[in-house]
């Protein structure tokens, strides 16, 4: 494994998030300061394999900071799944004098990522990007405070209109298999029940806090539903409860892909920057296949080894919490 740093890629991988170009600005510039050159990588992992480099340079990421998305693209390849075209993919980084390999995603990019660096002993240096901020080894993840930022101002339109017809809304957002993006937009936007991933969901107990708030002449109610919830999706939970109980006209939305949208806020465009810079004080330091990450508002480097094998749990006192003041 070289040691000696001169020369790295970056890419972006998986779903896209808020942050992600600010991540890749911080990381340019930062590189740049260390007199390290740093190339982009078009389409992901996709882009290894097809050689689409293109060399990066402080002005070629001039004002990208507060804008959402990647524009280095993103894309899951398939055939990044197959050693064969890892092979090619190793051999293009190796024909274009690269040293490392920067990723800038989830949980299934990061798992690519670390699968390459053992088969190859190749240098890797991860950095969290996933609005569902279920990445561990970090407290957050790149694009998670834009998208609950996106769901809490999405629910605060939707109370307007609940209130004014006796509703109960049921609005669905991300979160496949961690409920970190639906708790916490449950408890900023007041909603008065959260369905998620963690924990069991039955219809009696939403009727039991529907018919509580009736009682407290409360006339319409937010219930926010995680996607990867084990009951199913949110149409399925309105019609199940329409069967058995009419209290409210029940309407259901969901948020889908505006959640992934947008400007990054400050918090992402800070942490961002951070996390891009600690990448390349990584790479100097030799702290290779390692995830940087910020706990306790403390940059960290753990293993990617360990970061794909493990998940950043639902917090169960915000949890509890939850329960106790959203009626």
């Amino acid at each position: 494994m070289n040691t000696q740093i001169s020369k790295i890629a970056v890419l972006t991988s998986g779903g896209d998030a808020p942050g992600m170009n600010a991540a890749i600005r911080s990381l340019v510039r930062s590189a740049e300061f260390n007199n390290i050159q740093c190339v982009g990588v078009q389409k992901g992992f996709q882009g290894l394999i097809d050689s689409s480099f293109e060399l990066l340079n402080m002005r070629s990421v001039s004002n990208i900071l507060g804008i959402g998305g990647t524009f280095l693209h993103s894309a899951r390849s398939t055939d990044f799944m197959q050693k064969k075209h890892r092979s090619f993919a190793y051999k293009n980084l190796q024909n274009e004098n690269i040293d490392a390999l920067v990723v800038i995603g989830g949980n299934g990019s990061l798992t690519g990522a670390s699968i390459f660096a053992q088969e190859f002993n190749f240098p890797v240096i991860g950095i969290p990007a996933s609005i569902d901020n279920d990445v561990y080894g970090t407290d957050y993840s790149i694009g998670y405070s834009t998208a609950l930022e996106t769901i809490v101002e999405s629910v605060d339109k939707i109370r307007d209109t609940a209130n004014s017809h006796n509703r109960l809304f049921f609005v669905e957002v991300m979160g496949r298999n961690s409920g970190n993006l639906a708790l916490n937009s449950s408890l900023a936007s007041g909603a008065c029940f959260v369905i998620i991933p963690e924990k069991e969901f039955q219809l009696v107990d939403l009727i039991k806090r529907l018919e509580e708030n009736k009682k407290r002449n409360k006339k319409s109610s937010i219930v926010i539903v995680a996607e990867g919830n084990n009951y199913g999706p949110s149409f399925k939970i309105a019609a199940d409860l329409n069967k058995v109980y009419s209290a409210y006209e029940t309407k259901v939305t969901i948020l889908g892909h505006i959640q992934r949208g947008g400007k990054p806020c400050s918090h992402d465009r800070i942490l961002a920057s951070q996390l891009g810079m600690a990448a390349i004080e990584s790479l100097k330091l030799a702290k290779y296949n390692t995830l940087v990450g910020l706990v306790d508002n403390t940059i960290i480097n753990t293993p990617i080894s360990d970061v794909i094998n493990a998940t950043n749990k639902l917090s169960n006192n915000l949890y509890r919490l939850n329960k106790i003041i959203s009626r």
